[in-house]
């Protein structure tokens, strides 16, 4: 495999067979994140739960994602990416077996929320640190971007169906044995992956700045899920969101800090000088944050209003499983032809349509296909942009700062999904306790959001700006 991606059809082979682990372990994360929204009420049973205690499950999860992940890529840098990347799929496959086996909330959380979500803080980050120093050549880069994106996206869209089936058929329980296969035959894969020399010295760990940017998020998120059980108007709440924001602001002057006196912060301030990244990462958190939102109030709509089933749940989600798919395919004949800014804009247009489409058709008591053009779109306008802006983030910075950038980029992702299960159910409990239709007003929140993300595409500038070379060395 060359760098520069022009070595006719071998070289072609083998980038593929390297981007395949790449790709199935960002599909397996992204599945786990989703498939439990539609055994929700299966899982409460078995588990002597409620429907609160599994969202605060799942949210749980992408939360250690979102809050590990920076540190997660800072050891890529550390311990090697190849070894990080290994070394994620053990301690996911652990978790997986442990969530298997659960007996009680506590037991799932650990092996669910802690553990899968720990390794795939670790293999997540240099997948995509890979992939950008693979492949020098912006289409190449687009191309395979374009395979993991999808594979993300796809993950999620297709989550709720496989959940549904093996939920429906078996257990939910065989839905962490067969993630425990998958991660196996990933490892497996995983050994025909070269790992790229490390250039320069290597960094020492700021353990201070992992606990302060872990803890910020943490209390972030957990506060915005603490709605569910005293509202949005106490005290409680605020202080908790408070609290998260001081010591995220604590953690960038510390980095600040460190980095004056020459020592290598957890990461630079710097890398959040470049406009064309900061709005790219506002789409990435917004994109998940209305795709994993909108799916959690469905799946409950359907399970709680309809009395779907598991498996008829994941068949009512698979027009935005087909969208999904299908926009991922076109990604990279769409990169190549238009610019990235525009195909972000326009999957925010996309799914808005979507969102629209579902509060004017869906109704309790209407038919099923009434639900099927606005998830379709959904679906689309999401695995449009997916590509579309990853690819804005990681190619906005040089290689030097690759392992940075793209845990700071998964880090968003994982926050807006953490964030959109966590508001998702926030507003379902908060509208019924005031007397108003639930799942209207999720949906118009989440579709509130989408509005925030367009937004943010407008301003993306018509072309990349580039990152100068000082800011390049102090980001380094």
């Amino acid at each position: 495999m060359t760098r520069t991606g022009t070595g006719g059809g071998s070289a072609v082979a083998t980038a593929g067979a390297v981007v395949l682990p790449l790709a199935l372990a960002q599909f397996i994360a992204s599945y786990a994140a989703s498939n439990m929204n539609v055994a929700i009420s299966t899982i409460a049973a078995d588990l002597n739960t409620d429907v609160a205690g599994i969202q605060t499950t799942i949210t749980l999860f992408t939360l250690t994602m979102a809050a590990l992940m920076i540190p997660g890529s800072k050891l890529t840098d550390i311990w090697g990416r190849k070894f990080c990347f290994v070394l994620g799929l053990c301690i996911y496959a652990a978790g997986a077996l442990l969530a298997a086996f659960a007996q009680g909330l506590g037991m799932l959380t650990i092996g669910y929320s802690l553990l899968e979500g720990v390794g795939s803080a670790l293999l997540i980050p240099p997948i995509y640190i890979l992939i950008t120093v693979f492949f020098d050549d912006m289409k190449d880069r687009a191309k395979w971007f374009g395979v993991v994106s999808g594979a993300a996206g796809l993950g999620s869209a297709a989550g709720p169906l496989i959940g549904g089936l093996i939920t429906s058929y078996i257990s939910w329980r065989a839905s962490f044995l067969l993630q425990v296969l998958v991660v196996v035959g990933i490892a497996l894969l995983a050994r025909r992956i070269p790992d790229p020399p490390m250039h320069g010295e290597h960094p020492r760990f700021d353990v201070v700045g992992a606990v302060l940017s872990a803890a910020g998020l943490f209390l972030v998120v957990f506060g915005i899920l603490q709605t569910n059980t005293y509202g949005w108007t106490s005290l409680r709440v605020w202080a908790l969101v408070a609290l998260g924001a001081v010591v995220l602001a604590a953690f960038f002057l510390y980095a600040r800090a460190r980095e004056r006196h020459g020592d290598t912060p957890l990461v630079s301030p710097s890398l959040f000088r470049n406009r064309t990244s900061n709005l790219g990462l506002v789409t990435q958190t917004v994109q998940w944050l209305v795709l994993q939102g909108s799916f959690f109030v469905i799946s409950v709509f359907l399970q709680q209003e309809r009395g779907y089933s598991a498996i008829q749940t994941g068949l009512m989600l698979v027009p935005a499983t087909l969208g999904i798919l299908m926009s991922s395919a076109m990604a990279q004949r769409m990169a190549s032809r238009h610019p990235q800014r525009l195909l972000v804009r326009a999957g925010f247009t996309t799914t808005v349509v979507g969102l629209v489409l579902l509060l004017l058709l869906a109704r309790q008591d209407s038919a099923v296909w009434t639900f099927w053009p606005g998830l379709f779109l959904m679906g689309f306008g999401v695995g449009a942009m997916l590509t579309a802006s990853v690819n804005v983030v990681q190619s906005a910075w040089p290689e030097t700062v690759q392992g940075d950038i793209s845990g700071v980029s998964r880090s968003a992702s994982n926050l807006g999904s953490s964030l959109g299960v966590a508001l998702a159910g926030s507003v379902l409990v908060a509208a019924s306790a005031r007397g108003n239709p639930p799942f209207l007003t999720a949906i118009l929140v989440v579709g509130a959001f989408a509005v925030v993300g367009w937004v943010a595409a407008l301003l993306l500038p018509r072309s990349p700006q580039p990152t100068t070379p000082a800011e390049a060395a102090e980001a380094a």
